[in-house]
């Protein structure tokens, strides 16, 4: 079966006059995981935002291929992006703010998200949509910006740092959500210094500072 695949070229990215990183290529497809690792301010999550679609690649191609790509105009709409911030507004509650998301991402015509009710309870939160974001502490938080990548469906899921303010019992959560999403055939790239319990798992390492090439494929 020709399974979707997300194909990175060459890619090469700046911040400001400051080339981040150059020549960077790898390729992963669904049901994969690809850990990018890398000392800070190596371009990990230069990386993230380039593939996502949230800043621009100076140099090379991303595309996806295979099965399911055509129900996309580009790869970014084929994305969702969990990063440092958890982007939920402090005064809506959490179902006004999951169901922003759901009607900004909407679904693709290869597949469906779940209920706002169903995502909340997915990440163990069930019963507090109608509270006010802010209200909620730094890990429950975290929790519902999960929650909003089950709400449409995307197959390729960005993470940054995806688990932070964590406590054990969330992040062993946070690992089933993933491998769910990649038996759904999705695929998931994550920036991150801590083990996501999700087994073998192909990695990328960004190699030193500005301008360095990436170190291995493994």
């Amino acid at each position: 079966m020709n399974r979707m695949r997300l194909v990175a070229e060459r890619l090469s990215a700046r911040r400001g006059e400051d080339l981040i990183f150059r020549d960077i290529s790898f390729e992963i497809g669904a049901g994969e995981v690809l850990v990018v690792k890398g000392p800070n301010g190596s371009g990990k999550s230069t990386l993230l935002r380039v593939v996502a679609g949230l800043l621009a690649r100076e140099t090379g191609k991303i595309r996806l291929t295979g099965e399911g790509a055509q129900a996309f105009e580009t790869v970014a709409t084929a994305c969702h992006y969990l990063g440092h911030h958890n982007a939920m507004k402090r005064e809506l509650t959490v179902a006004e703010n999951l169901r922003f998301w759901k009607d900004f991402a909407g679904d693709s015509t290869s597949g469906s998200g779940i209920g706002i009710d169903a995502a909340a309870e997915a990440v163990g939160l069930g019963g507090i949509v109608h509270l006010p974001f802010g209200y909620l502490s730094a890990g429950q938080q975290r929790r519902m910006a999960m929650a909003k990548l089950l709400v449409a469906w995307r197959p390729v899921w960005i993470l940054d740092e995806p688990t932070a303010a964590l406590d054990a019992a969330a992040e062993t959560m946070f690992a089933g959500l993933v491998k769910a999403h990649l038996g759904r055939g999705g695929l998931a790239i994550a920036a991150t210094h801590q083990p996501l319990g999700l087994g073998a798992v192909a990695e990328l390492h960004m190699a030193g500072f500005a301008g360095e090439n990436v170190e291995a494929w493994a």
